[in-house]
């Protein structure tokens, strides 16, 4: 059986305010030409379809017109629901779209339904696959009879009742589950699922299958070699700057599974900057960034006036800017280090330059805040008016 196998679509989400819809449409022309190229047998979505539990109506219509263009090429499209997905309302008509090639799995009933994918072009099964929703281990528990509400508990029913249900034909067996399994790296952009105890699932949960197709991480990995996260298509934050995104095209037969990954297009790449301002705008080996979404970091010792304005002059798609000093000292200064062998006139011509991104005083505002240092530190028998005159407090007395 040959499929390729994809998830975390994360259809309408956006990356720090950019929406994705161009990045996803792309990414779905290149899956359905990789899809009829290689004559595949199915196409399976291992989850996190949506972004959210109620996606906008042209996040609907993407996803529509992407499937309709898969079930085009003559493939088997198998789709599971994520911790991202609203089971009800992406398990809607599934019974009926069977007909027309495609398979959702978003409900617990799903389980001991497994999907016999037919050879393309002809009648013969080339395999099963035991498409498995994400299951909330709270709910879950619960449904199955379980003592113990854990991720690993409720996997494991679930892969014992579906796997029940696949017939002993010779035909390999496949997996498909969302959830985070020990090994596995993450990103910053996913949900975690192993908060309150769930804990992560042990790969000796789906070693019995020919293939498991995972889905939840967002960077592509091999745990073992037949179980593999197929990591999102796009990027959904700066920590999957090293991330390579793309589809594994894969070759299953009974007790073995052969894989390629195949190299998504890129919308628009991104890039993390680090320095200080002017470097970073002089530096001519940072040509790549200037068409990339950019995180800056700015070390400047004196945070610089209009750094956004001047990085995006250079980098028009910075979207994150932060500060940090360049400074290597283990712990940072106490009030008193920093104010020791400075003047009042030096603090107050500091505390303007904090104030107005880095411009110090002039000359003839460090004049003015000298005379106004000096009549605040005149003898103490005198004092100021509400008008900013001074008072003699020896000639009232």
């Amino acid at each position: 059986m040959r499929i390729l196998h994809t998830s975390d679509w994360h259809l309408g989400r956006s990356f720090h305010g950019e929406g994705l819809g161009e990045a996803h449409s792309a990414y779905f022309d290149h899956l359905v030409d990789l899809a009829r190229d290689e004559q595949v047998d199915a196409v399976l979505v291992a989850g996190d379809v949506y972004d959210r539990a109620l996606p906008n109506p042209r996040t609907v219509e993407l996803l529509d017109d992407a499937l309709w263009r898969l079930l085009d090429t003559g493939a088997r499209v198998v789709v599971t629901s994520g911790n991202h997905d609203s089971a009800s309302r992406l398990n809607f008509g599934s019974r009926i779209m069977e007909h027309a090639g495609l398979h959702i799995r978003a409900a617990y009933e799903g389980i001991t339904r497994p999907v016999a994918v037919p050879r393309r072009g002809s009648d013969e099964i080339a395999g099963h696959v035991v498409a498995l929703p994400y299951l909330e281990p709270s709910v879950a528990a619960g449904v199955f009879g379980l003592d113990e509400g854990t991720h690993r508990a409720v996997l494991s029913e679930a892969v014992a009742r579906s796997r029940a249900q696949v017939p002993d034909n010779g035909a390999p067996v496949v997996a498909m589950a969302h959830a985070y399994f020990a090994g596995a790296t993450t990103s910053d952009s996913e949900r975690d699922i192993s908060v309150g105890g769930l804990g992560q699932v042990p790969t000796s949960v789906v070693s019995g299958f020919d293939y498991a197709a995972l889905g939840h991480l967002h960077g592509p990995q091999t745990l073992e070699e037949h179980v593999r996260y197929s990591g999102s298509p796009v990027a959904m934050s700066f920590s999957e700057a090293g991330h390579t995104k793309g589809t594994w095209l894969i070759d299953v037969t009974r007790g073995a599974a052969r894989g390629e990954f195949i190299q998504a297009p890129v919308h628009r790449p991104l890039a993390t900057l680090v320095g200080e301002l002017d470097d970073l705008l002089a530096e001519p080996a940072l040509a790549h960034a200037e068409a990339a979404w950019c995180q800056v970091t700015l070390t400047d010792e004196i945070r610089p006036a209009a750094a956004m304005d001047r990085l995006r002059a250079r980098f028009p798609h910075t979207l994150r800017l932060s500060f940090e000093s360049a400074r290597k000292d283990d712990a940072p200064l106490t009030y008193a280090e920093r104010l020791a062998g400075r003047d009042d006139v030096e603090l107050c011509c500091d505390f303007l330059a904090h104030v107005r991104g880095g411009r110090g005083p002039n000359a003839t505002e460090r004049t003015a805040i000298g005379h106004a240092v000096a009549a605040a530190n005149r003898h103490d028998a005198e004092t100021m008016r509400d008008d900013g005159s001074m008072f003699d407090l020896e000639a009232l007395r």
